[in-house]
């Protein structure tokens, strides 16, 4: 419920993405409604998580589990969320100036704030720690 109201900026950005992606396959995780979908890059608007396709196995697992770690800060954060951890991920993960910054010093995409804070979150609340996204 908390999603609907106090999440409400990102719920209705994932509900739009959700229905343009109509045609996907999608599942139930926890409470959250997960499509698949064709890019490189998985995320987490809402109560909408958008996996990336190409991922298996425990890698695709702890992704999920990452992935709900957002949803976790998105119920937490309310109308904060993207501000707070939206525009930040999404510019740590798509500017190619930070991804040269990583790939150069040898940094874990998972140890900016955002991502380090949605691994401890989804490790606890689904009692799986994503060791494979440090």
């Amino acid at each position: 419920m908390l999603q609907c109201t106090w999440g409400i900026l990102q719920t209705f950005v994932g509900g739009v993405m959700f229905l343009v992606l109509i045609r996907r396959r999608h599942f139930i995780y926890r409470c959250c409604v997960v499509t698949e979908w064709k890019r490189p890059q998985s995320a987490s608007v809402g109560l909408f998580v958008f996996l990336s396709e190409p991922l298996s196995g425990q890698f695709r697992d702890e992704v999920l589990v990452h992935e709900y770690g957002h949803t976790v800060q998105s119920l937490i954060l309310g109308v904060l969320y993207p501000l707070v951890i939206s525009l930040p991920s999404a510019a740590w993960c798509m500017i190619p100036r930070f991804e040269r910054f990583r790939r150069e010093r040898g940094i874990s995409y998972y140890s900016f704030y955002p991502e380090r804070w949605a691994n401890a979150l989804g490790g606890k609340v689904t009692g799986t720690r994503p060791e494979l996204l440090n």
